[in-house]
């Protein structure tokens, strides 16, 4: 209680009256716990008039705005009997206690001393605590001490004219007095104290009549009709009207009061004040008519939203007349029942009793401003029609956004075309980010190489179009030759436009379905090479700054362009050298059917050494190898076209698959430090179902059985060529008839973001879902499994080989053990004849033994044993005689004198083709037949020969 009382004490000097009652008030509330509160004062009439209150509804204390000092009430009891009280609100005996029931437990009122007068009282509605303590009662006098201390400290009252804050619109004016009046109903005598009289010019006790008689004819029947209707209701009598002056005009006076009533409840008395409003009404009737004629919409409403007043840009914004608003509630009038959620938002802000602004249609096609100032009366609407300013804002707003949108694709066009590395790349890059903010729909790009026009690429037109368009002759007069020839832009705005400038390509616009069009030139170093045309299918007229625009564009896509086409030629170069060291067909062998797929890196890179080969050998045999060489460029696929052909050359020399390997080896070391391959090779004996495998650093083999399962098998991991130690490590793995060998490089398992680990086992789940499949729709199965998106973002080649091995079956061999004597040919004639009859082959019997007899004779002679002979019958039927001799036999070019020597001709003549490869323990030849036989006249003629 002291800090509050101290707190008081250091408010600063000068503070209003207004600002001490209401001071006092709020610490004696906060200090009693108390509901609310009010202060009374009455200096020098006989009634008490309420200057402050707070938590008290209007409702409450209406009653209580002026109260005689003689009735009944608490104030006017602490009044008479200069102590402080407090009061019950139950008893309704108690003094002062009001018609309307109060909440709260009491009132507690202290009065308020002066000059040894005593000028009025502070009242609090106490609460739950009651009535107060001592010591509470001991501060309350504190606080009515300090207020009538500060009392006399005040300020003057403000200069005539200045208004104070408040929902009735009142001056305070410091000579003006303010007069009070009393009314007894009963005798008619209305007694009115020297300022009253004055307003008035009237004595000081009258009759009613002399009242009425001052009143204005047309003010009389409303200021009767508030003073029934406060009689007859209780309520505070309040009326402003007009008072007749002794020079015959009229003045405006404001009168307030209230009834006083007997025991049953007749009343007998009135009392009130009464003082001169008529500057306040005056400018209020100027503010009126001003508001009335304003061009905002005006409206004004009670607290319940009735509408008190309109002005006529109100009615017209609204669809009614005031007459018909005047009473009515805001949300019963049409006009504003069509807005949606205007009630839940208007009351929204209402509730925030603070100044808010929205946005609204009322009106058909137009935009308001809907202002709600709240004020403890109601509040007042203004709409303002903001219509164009709307339309401006948001077109200023969409030129905003246009332009940043402009600038923001500029960037990106910029970024897009710095990445695209292809020609298709940069056309699709400028459609993608050009089109759309200019409203275009249709982009061509298209080279001239003298008199011809060759499309680079478009967007948004139709084939026929682009095929009557692109390879042709241009007409001497046509906008693409024009704009090459001028380097200069053209902008043609519509078809009539088009086709006054080009009356013989009038079937133009038609055909390509547009109306508009900007043809750009593509210079790069002073040359124009390119057009870039921009067209519309609507009439167009571009702006300048969109002009500008396009123009700073086309700079961007002719180097953009010319780099790409650049880029083009180099990489259709790498393609067709890439495509051309690559086998251009698997060949066809009886011992396997092989499929391949290659596919390059993605967009962007340089060729790179993926390399895949099937190479059919004697015997039966097949090789089949895979490769990678490390790194993209034109250097290493030279790389790999050499080791591609040293691997023919080598398998042609009928080399184990290890010392293939030791050779390519040689070859990558004697490239530099720079070169590094991997390899694997394999070769597959049908006869035996036997197959070889070596490998330098490369991924293994798949290797799917007849039965479904599918396994990589264990091969010894040596280092890629270039950097691997001979001698390599060969493994031999049996294959059943129809298993699947799968040979593939990194690339096809391994990526970025995966593991070369998780893509074998994707190939496995893919090779067991699929094993079944031939082949080629195998490899279209596998390519799409492991690289779906068509490598977009692959960083490295991808060859696969898929082969499906064919054993030889056992009733198609056939093997002879010899003896090493001249009766060897003989033996091996007789069971040529014998096995040949059996196979149906005896049109190829005489050659046969022809050729078996040079052979045969050959070991004989020169040779050392064994001797054997086997037939295959293959897709051609085979013949080899083994011996244990590792002397390479050889053609000789024999002299007519010489009695030998031209053996191996005879064999080389009667075979498709024959050779020799060396075994564990000697030599093997070999020849190869077709099953169609050589002609039977020259097998006969050649066994008739002396020397055989």
């Amino acid at each position: 209680m002291n800090a509050r009382l101290a707190l008081l004490a250091g408010t600063e000097p000068g503070i209003t009256e207004s600002d001490a009652f209401r001071l006092a008030l709020e610490h004696a509330v906060a200090e009693l716990g108390a509901l609310g509160g009010a202060f009374h004062l009455g200096r020098t009439t006989s009634a008490l008039r309420l200057l402050a209150s707070t938590g008290l509804p209007p409702a409450l204390t209406r009653p209580w705005e002026i109260i005689d000092r003689t009735g009944p009430t608490v104030p006017t009891f602490a009044v008479r009997t200069g102590r402080g009280l407090w009061v019950a609100t139950p008893s309704t005996h108690a003094p002062g206690f009001p018609a309307t029931r109060w909440p709260g437990t009491g009132f507690a009122s202290v009065p308020l001393l002066r000059g040894g007068r005593t000028l009025g009282a502070l009242t609090v509605v106490t609460g739950a605590h009651g009535t107060p303590s001592g010591e509470q009662w001991t501060f309350l006098r504190g606080v009515v001490a300090w207020t009538s201390e500060r009392m006399g400290q005040a300020p003057p009252v403000p200069p005539p004219g200045e208004e104070l804050v408040g929902g009735r619109l009142r001056h305070a004016l410091r000579e003006v007095a303010v007069g009070t009046w009393s009314w007894d109903l009963l005798t008619g005598e209305l007694v009115w104290d020297e300022a009253g009289a004055a307003l008035f010019h009237a004595e000081r006790v009258a009759r009613e009549a002399t009242w009425l008689k001052s009143i204005h004819p047309d003010d009389q029947p409303s200021a009767l009709a508030a003073l029934e209707r406060a009689m007859r209701d209780g309520t505070l009598y309040e009326s402003e009207y007009r008072v007749e002056q002794p020079d015959g005009g009229y003045r405006w006076v404001h009168g307030r009061g209230a009834a006083e009533y007997d025991e049953k409840g007749q009343p007998v008395r009135m009392m009130g004040m009464v003082w001169d409003s008529h500057e306040s009404r005056t400018a209020r009737d100027a503010l009126s008519r001003a508001l009335r004629h304003m061009s905002d919409a005006f409206v004004l409403t009670d607290a319940d939203w009735r509408i008190s007043f309109a002005n006529r840009a109100a009615e017209r914004t609204l669809g009614a007349a005031e007459a018909e608003l005047f009473g009515r509630s805001l949300w019963e009038v049409p006009a504003v029942q069509r807005v949606p959620d205007l009630e839940a938002r208007c009351r929204k802000a209402a509730s925030a009793a603070t100044t808010a602004e929205l946005d609204v249609r009322i009106t058909a096609g137009r935009s308001h401003q809907l202002r709600l100032v709240p004020s403890p009366d109601g509040l007042a609407l203004y709409f303002t029609d903001v219509t164009d300013t709307r339309r401006r804002e948001a077109e200023r707003a969409a030129a905003e956004r246009a332009a940043a949108d402009r600038s923001t694709r500029t960037g990106e066009l910029t970024a897009a075309l710095a990445k695209a590395t292809t020609s298709r790349d940069v056309v699709d890059a400028v459609a993608e980010r050009v089109l759309p903010p200019f409203g275009a729909t249709g982009l061509t790009v298209v080279s001239v190489e003298g008199d011809r026009a060759e499309i680079i690429g478009a967007v948004g037109y139709p084939q026929s179009f682009l095929q009557e368009f692109d390879g042709r002759k241009v007409p001497a007069s046509d906008p693409v030759r024009d704009t090459v020839r001028g380097s200069a832009p053209l902008f043609i705005s519509s078809v009539e436009e088009f086709t006054e400038l080009y009356p013989h390509l009038a079937y133009r616009p038609r055909l390509a379905g547009k109306q508009a069009w900007a043809f750009l030139p593509l210079t790069v170093s002073g040359r124009t090479f390119s057009v870039c045309a921009v067209s519309f299918d609507r009439p167009r007229r571009l702006n300048h700054e969109e002009r500008t625009l396009l123009t700073a564009i086309s700079a961007l896509l002719a180097h953009a362009l010319e780099r790409a086409r650049l880029y083009d030629a180099e990489h259709t170069r790498s393609q067709e050298l890439q495509r051309g060291l690559l086998p251009q067909r698997l060949p066809d062998s009886p011992s396997c059917t092989a499929a391949a797929r290659f596919l390059p890196a993605g967009q962007g890179m340089n060729v790179g050494g993926d390399w895949y080969d099937v190479i059919p050998l004697s015997g039966g045999r097949v090789a089949l190898v895979v490769g990678d060489v490390m790194g993209h460029g034109l250097a290493e696929a030279a790389t790999m076209g050499r080791l591609r052909t040293a691997v023919m050359t080598l398998a042609d020399l009928e080399l184990p698959p290890g010392e293939v390997m030791s050779h390519l080896n040689d070859i990558v070391g004697d490239l530099g430090e720079d070169f590094y391959a991997t390899c694997l090779y394999a070769v597959y004996d049908s006869s035996t179902r036997i197959c070889s495998i070596a490998r330098a650093g490369h991924p293994p083999p798949a290797v799917v059985r007849p039965d479904g399962t599918v396994h990589f098998p264990e091969l010894p991991p040596d280092p890629p060529l270039g950097v691997a130690e001979p001698p390599f490590e060969t493994t031999e793995l049996e294959l059943p008839d129809s298993s699947l060998l799968v040979l593939y490089t990194d690339g096809l398992v391994e990526s970025p973001d995966r593991e070369i680990d998780e893509g074998m086992a994707e190939l496995a789940r893919l090779l067991r879902a699929s094993g079944h499949q031939d082949p080629e729709r195998l490899c279209d199965i596998l390519t799409s499994g492991l690289l779906p998106d068509e490598r977009p973002a692959a960083n490295d080649d991808a060859a696969l080989l898929v082969g499906r091995v064919h054993a030889l079956a056992a009733d198609r061999m056939a093997s002879w053990e010899l003896e090493k004597d001249p009766r060897a040919a003989g033996q091996a004639r007789r069971y040529i004849r014998e096995q040949l009859a059996v196979w149906g082959l005896d049109e190829l019997a005489m050659t046969t033994e022809l050729i078996a007899s040079e052979l045969i004779g050959n070991v004989v002679r020169y040779a050392k044993g064994p001797v054997r002979l086997r037939l295959l019958h293959s897709a051609v039927l085979i013949c080899e005689v083994y011996d244990g001799s590792l002397a390479t036999p050889r053609i000789r070019h024999a002299a007519e004198t010489d009695e030998g020597g031209r053996g191996l001709q005879l064999v080389a003549a009667l075979s498709q083709r024959w050779g020799a490869r060396y075994t564990a323990d000697g030599k093997c030849i070999w020849t190869e037949q077709a099953l169609s036989g050589a002609p039977a006249d020259l097998a006969a003629a050649l066994l008739a020969a002396p020397e055989l």
